[in-house]
């Protein structure tokens, strides 16, 4: 079984979809940052580094352990030369 044929199986439950489309959010964010930071040219120290954080800060977020601030967040955006928004829908 291939891992498409993991998922449909696992989403077929609808317990479990309901949680993984609540966690999609942070799974594009996630998403987001690791392209943006790697079409930057930029490991996840020089990243911190950038930010006044620690690269396990980075590294957390980036693997989906860490809930980061919307300040967080905004330093994140503005050293990628980027803008944060968050938008409710």
């Amino acid at each position: 079984m291939n891992h498409s044929q993991v998922k449909d199986l696992l989403l077929s439950n609808p317990q479990v979809k309901e949680e993984y489309d609540n966690l999609a959010p942070i799974y594009e964010i996630k998403e987001e940052i690791i392209r943006l930071r790697t079409e930057k040219g930029l490991t996840q120290k020089e990243l911190a580094d950038l930010i006044g954080s620690k690269q396990s800060a980075i590294s957390r977020l980036e693997s989906g352990n860490y809930n980061p601030s919307v300040q967080f967040l905004i330093k994140l955006a503005n050293v990628l030369d980027k803008e944060c928004h968050i938008v409710f829908k």
